[in-house]
């Protein structure tokens, strides 16, 4: 009787690899904006699995300081061996997630964190009788994202640097007279 129950375990765990699913923030990693802009990520999730579909359940990321963070996800239900990739869109609040700085944030301030994705299995779509096999591995993917210096400070540092390459052009040739 054991080494039937045994047989059975072994021969599952080949379809269960087979049950797997990637995540991935195909826009960038680090994202970067002045205070009080929005920023964000995107998302692509791919349905590795030849017969189970991929019901997205829960996202959960780390605590952003100085920054207000808005939840964009759609929580898709990815049908076996489907892909889907939603670029980050302020406009239409299209993604994973998203931030605006708070106007206090300290100059040059960084949070990093992870993204934490949960899944189940399902047997078929689950809008159509499909039925609940498992709970799915959560998956991960790290993010930072930086405070981008102001427009009008990056405007006024470009002026600065023509001013003083400007400035050091008329040097040299005034030693040269």
């Amino acid at each position: 009787m054991r080494t039937l129950f045994l047989a059975l375990c072994l021969a599952a765990i080949p379809a269960m690899a087979d049950d797997m699913y990637t995540f991935a923030l195909p826009d960038a990693i680090t994202v970067s904006s002045p205070a009080g802009i929005e920023t964000g990520w995107g998302y692509s999730l791919h349905n590795e699995s030849s017969s189970l579909w991929l019901v997205t359940t829960d996202l959960t990321a780390a605590t952003f300081q100085h920054a207000t963070p808005d939840l964009i996800f759609d929580f898709p239900d990815l049908a076996p061996g489907a892909t889907v990739t939603v670029p980050y869109n302020p406009l239409t609040a299209a993604g994973l997630y998203q931030i605006a700085w708070d106007t206090n944030t300290p100059a040059g301030f960084v949070n990093s964190g992870i993204f934490r994705l949960t899944a189940e299995w399902w047997s078929g779509d689950p809008l159509a009788g499909g039925n609940f096999v498992s709970a799915a591995p959560s998956a991960s993917q790290s993010y930072t994202t930086a405070l981008a210096p102001e427009p009008a400070t990056l405007g006024l540092a470009a002026s600065f640097l023509s001013v003083f390459g400007i400035v050091c052009s008329l040097r040299r040739r005034v030693a040269r007279s």
